[in-house]
């Protein structure tokens, strides 16, 4: 989906986070070797092309502020103008991201390269973008925020910055899926070493971020999930005016392809705007031009054909040396996200309702988007990422890692949406603020309103990936935005609520009756 300009704020209370392992920096900086190139890469000149360039230096990643996140009061009428400049953001700082991966040399004969030639760049091209978005916002009678011109600047991050902070904190169950508890996944084996893995380069033995592109993900970013302590707690206890039935809609796996690198939430009007893959299931006409009047026309993969909601995420890879159609495409292997698409083996997508109250019915066109998918430079506050394994989804859930599954054991991603709304709109400037996580307890804060729970399962088939000597082979990784480094706890996904012939309403009557309805 697009950078998460458009993360949900969720109370860190609701949040399983992974004790992050620190990756270690060898003979006092980060030892890295710049994208080494796969045989399909020999082209791709932007991602490092078919040389190996080995270089010492410290920087691993770039973190720039979230500017839409401060955008809470953006007027109607100025937010596709202000969407188009945080798109226009995200562009500055994936260009930024590839000079600062393909000059590894340059930054290591020069301590002051990437401050000047990278960051400072950088910082002059985001003051003028953010001068337009605050000429935009009062050119029709709104306020910007008074310290939009300090969002200008960004900074270097280090390879033991980019887990986005070792937090651990407790939460509460959401929608049956694992939602807090204290994670173990950190305390893994690896021992909190960078294990991108020895490689022997130009100027001498290297170790690179892992990955095919060379921006993730690392051996660090795996755990064997049978050596992590259980941490799912148990649900909240149920009131007497719990809504306690489900919804299942059967929308299919995407078998079909149907894939774009838009986000019409987040950037709407904008090609790529997405800077990486997703698979859709449900309504079949969503791209960065559609519009309500689009979804409504757009027909629906869902065997209830009412049901022409857009359910997306980003897909999922394998780097087995591989590749798919998108490998020479933006997107796709021009902006690190390589290997074999996977489609899932099940996508279960359920509505569940509040353990404290009846609900409402959604409204038409509500836009909601869980996670953040740029949590190695944001940190975990609005994370919302669980992976597990079958047969160990009850016990274990984690947020910094990837699971490693044992024989039989299949990959799963689950994801619980907010199921709080405003009661009034069906967006908001910054694509948080309308919706909210119930609290611990099960209740939503006041004036919002409980609405059915979106929850989705997703099963893969992956064989697991080796991690020996500090390398990761055959890993498998969420696509995301390049700077991220393909880490765990950016995965994301995005709903709009689409239906016709009274289908929301029954959503809200069956879940409010205690039903299971399919």
């Amino acid at each position: 989906m697009g950078r998460n300009t458009r993360k949900r704020r969720t109370p860190l209370a609701n949040k399983a986070i992974a004790a992050s392992a620190a990756l270690a920096l060898g003979g006092g900086g980060l030892i890295w070797a710049n994208f080494y190139a796969s045989a399909h890469e020999s082209n791709n000149q932007s991602w490092g092309g078919n040389q190996t360039k080995a270089a010492t230096a410290q920087v691993a990643t770039i973190s720039c502020p979230d500017v839409g996140q401060k955008l809470t009061n953006v007027p109607n009428q100025a937010r596709g103008e202000v969407a188009g400049e945080l798109s226009n953001l995200d562009r500055q700082i994936t260009d930024a991201y590839q000079r600062l991966a393909t000059t590894r040399d340059a930054q290591a004969r020069d301590a002051s390269f990437v401050q000047n030639s990278i960051l400072q760049p950088l910082q002059d091209r985001r003051k003028a973008i953010l001068d337009r978005i605050r000429l935009e916002i009062t050119r029709v009678g709104g306020t910007a925020p008074g310290d939009l011109d300090t969002l200008a600047t960004c900074t270097a991050q280090n390879a033991n910055q980019t887990t986005g902070g070792q937090q651990q904190n407790g939460g509460q169950q959401q929608g049956g899926q694992q939602q807090g508890g204290q994670q173990q996944g950190g305390q893994q084996q690896n021992g909190g070493q960078q294990q991108g893995g020895q490689q022997q380069g130009n100027n001498g033995q290297q170790q690179n971020n892992g990955g095919q592109a060379g921006n993730g993900p690392a051996a660090a970013d795996f755990v064997d999930i049978t050596k992590v302590q259980a941490n799912v707690q148990a649900k909240p206890r149920k009131s007497g005016n719990a809504s306690t039935g489900t919804f299942t809609t059967r929308c299919g796996v995407n078998a079909n392809k149907n894939h774009n690198t838009d986000n019409v939430i987040v950037a709407p009007g904008v090609t790529n705007g997405a800077h990486h893959l997703h698979d859709y299931v449900g309504n079949q006409k969503v791209n960065a031009f559609s519009s309500n009047n689009t979804f409504l026309q757009g027909g629906t993969s869902c065997q209830n054909r009412n049901d022409l909601s857009s359910y997306y995420w980003p897909v999922v890879r394998v780097q087995d040396g591989s590749q798919d159609f998108d490998q020479n495409a933006d997107g796709g292997g021009k902006e690190g996200n390589v290997g074999k698409i996977l489609v899932p083996a099940q996508a279960q997508i359920k509505y569940v309702g509040s353990p404290t109250s009846k609900v409402v019915a959604m409204p038409q066109f509500l836009r909601i988007i869980t996670g953040d998918a740029k949590t190695t430079t944001n940190g975990l506050a609005n994370a919302n990422a669980h992976w597990s394994c079958t047969g160990f989804e009850n016990k274990v859930q984690l947020t910094t890692q990837y699971p490693i599954c044992p024989q039989g054991s299949k990959v799963v991603r689950t994801f619980a949406f907010q199921s709080c709304w405003d009661g009034q709109n069906v967006d908001s400037a910054n694509h948080r603020t309308h919706v909210a996580f119930a609290d611990a307890n099960g209740n939503c804060q006041n004036g919002f309103k409980a609405i059915p729970q979106l929850t989705m399962r997703l099963v893969y088939n992956i064989t697991p990936p080796t991690v020996q000597n500090g390398q990761v082979k055959n890993a498998y990784a969420v696509d995301g935005f390049p700077e991220q480094l393909h880490k765990p706890a950016t995965d994301h996904d995005d709903f709009i609520s689409v239906t016709t012939g009274g289908l929301a309403n029954k959503i809200a009557n069956c879940v409010n009756r205690g039903q299971n309805c399919a």
